[in-house]
């Protein structure tokens, strides 16, 4: 009987992937195999041990076609947005990952990260990591969210605008300053300076700060000349480093090499860029 039931649901999800589906969930397995929910968890179980299902979140299920067996799991693209409509929580693909799909990263990026609006732990899916990462007012930003077709259908993803920002937002997300200054420097020619404008209303003052100052050094200063109109509209700026790291223990950091006035950045060391 259990074997069966196993049968029963490899060919449900056989028949979900001919038909360009890989997700699925307990509810809908249960109905359409009339199994009760004890026997579908059994069967189900059995598979995720042979690398054939992924269960990401309690209920909620992906398949994995043959030519992803030896990954442990699809591309998270595949599953994203139906995971997070599983769930219930608005979200976007951004940080590195963002700055990937939008061709503007020299190194392959080892997670998958996501922007929420509910805190969520890692999820290991396969050789996927997926990480998220919290943002109350995600809201806020619609204007930088756009949709981008995936293989299995669409997910949402930053803009370039949006995810300039969010690099210095989320610095524990983006591997260091000399990292977002070289996705930047490829990023910012993609960046909208209006929207990027409008979006810097949206985060704190000291993220608007470095950023700017890390477009006009990388050249790219005319797509931040809107965003430095909002600031100035903006109550007074204090002072702000541009990498927080460096100076974060006052006996071991190094005087400054530059104050920058027009975006009120002290610099200790300039980015190194990869080329």
């Amino acid at each position: 009987m259990v074997h069966d039931q196993r049968s029963a649901l490899s060919s449900y999800i056989t028949e979900l992937l001919s038909a360009g589906r890989s997700v699925f969930t307990a509810d809908e397995a249960e109905s359409a195999l009339n199994v009760s929910h004890g026997a579908f968890l059994d069967a189900a179980e059995r598979l995720q041990r042979r690398k054939t299902l992924l269960s990401p979140r309690q209920g909620f299920y992906v398949a994995v076609p043959p030519q992803y067996a030896t990954w442990g799991a699809p591309p998270p693209s595949w599953y994203i947005d139906a995971l997070m409509g599983h769930e219930g929580q608005n979200y976007y693909v951004g940080l590195l990952k963002a700055a990937e799909l939008h061709g503007a990263t020299h190194q392959a990026v080892m997670e998958f990260q996501v922007v929420t609006s509910k805190r969520f732990p890692k999820i290991r899916a396969g050789r996927n990591l997926i990480v998220f990462y919290y943002r109350k007012d995600i809201s806020e930003v619609a204007e930088g969210v756009e949709k981008r077709k995936t293989d299995t259908g669409t997910m949402r993803l930053s803009s370039p605008a949006l995810t300039a920002l969010d690099l210095l937002r989320y610095p524990q997300a983006s591997a260091g300053i000399d990292n977002v200054a070289t996705v930047l420097s490829d990023l910012g020619p993609k960046i909208n300076e209006a929207q990027l404008a409008h979006l810097s209303r949206t985060v704190e003052r000291p993220v608007v700060q470095r950023l700017g100052y890390l477009l006009d050094w990388l050249g790219h200063g005319a797509k931040a000349e809107a965003m430095h109109h909002v600031l100035l509209a903006r109550s007074h700026s204090n002072w702000t480093e541009l990498d927080r790291a460096e100076a974060r223990d006052p006996d071991f950091a190094v005087d400054p090499i530059d104050r920058n006035p027009r975006w009120r950045v002290i610099i200790r060391r300039n980015p190194e860029v990869d080329e």
